[in-house]
C-alpha cells in the first residue's frame, strides 16, 4: 500500500494525549499569567482566580487583570495548538474541548455552572480567540508551499 496525503487513522491514545497535553499548557500558562499580574499589583495568589467565577468581573482593577491574563493565555494557547496539534480542523474541537474541561472544574470548585455574565462572556471571547488565531497559523503552515526539486535528473 502507498502512502496516502494527508491520511487519518483513528488513534485515540493519541488524541486523548493532545487533550490532556492542551489542558496542562491551559492550566500551566495561566498560573504563569495569573502569577505575572498578581506580581505587578502585589495580590495574593489563589486557586479563586482560575476556577472562581466571582473573581472576572469589569468592577474590579483585580477582575480587569484576571481577565487580561484569561485572553493573553488564551493567545498562549493558541501557539500550543500549532506547535502540537498541527491541523486546523482540528482547532476548533481542541479549543472546545478545553473550555469545557475548565467548565467541569469551574463547576466542581464552585459548586454549581458560574452565573456572572463576565465569567461567560471572557472564555466565549478567550474561546473565539484561541480558536481563530489556532486555526490561523496551523492553515498557514499547511498551506505553504511543498519545495520541488526543479533541477534535471540527468543530462540527456
Amino acid at each position: 500500500m502507498g502512502s496516502h496525503f494527508r491520511s487519518y487513522i483513528w488513534d485515540p491514545i493519541l488524541i486523548i494525549s493532545q487533550i490532556v497535553l492542551m489542558q496542562c499548557i491551559y492550566y500551566s500558562f495561566l498560573g504563569l499569567w495569573l502569577a505575572g499580574v498578581d506580581g505587578l499589583v502585589h495580590t495574593s495568589r489563589s486557586l479563586d482566580q482560575i476556577f472562581s467565577y466571582e473573581v472576572l468581573g469589569f468592577s474590579t482593577t483585580q477582575g480587569r487583570l484576571s481577565m487580561m491574563a484569561f485572553i493573553l493565555n488564551s493567545l498562549t494557547c493558541a501557539l500550543g495548538l500549532w506547535f502540537f496539534i498541527r491541523r486546523g480542523k482540528q482547532c476548533l474541537d481542541f479549543t472546545v474541548t478545553v473550555h469545557f474541561f475548565h467548565m467541569i472544574g469551574c463547576w466542581i470548585y464552585n459548586a454549581h455552572l458560574p452565573a456572572a455574565l463576565s465569567w461567560w462572556l471572557v472564555n466565549v471571547a478567550c474561546m473565539a480567540l484561541m480558536a481563530v488565531i489556532g486555526e490561523y497559523m496551523c492553515m498557514r503552515t499547511e498551506l505553504r508551499a511543498i519545495p520541488v526539486n526543479t533541477a534535471p535528473k540527468s543530462n540527456l
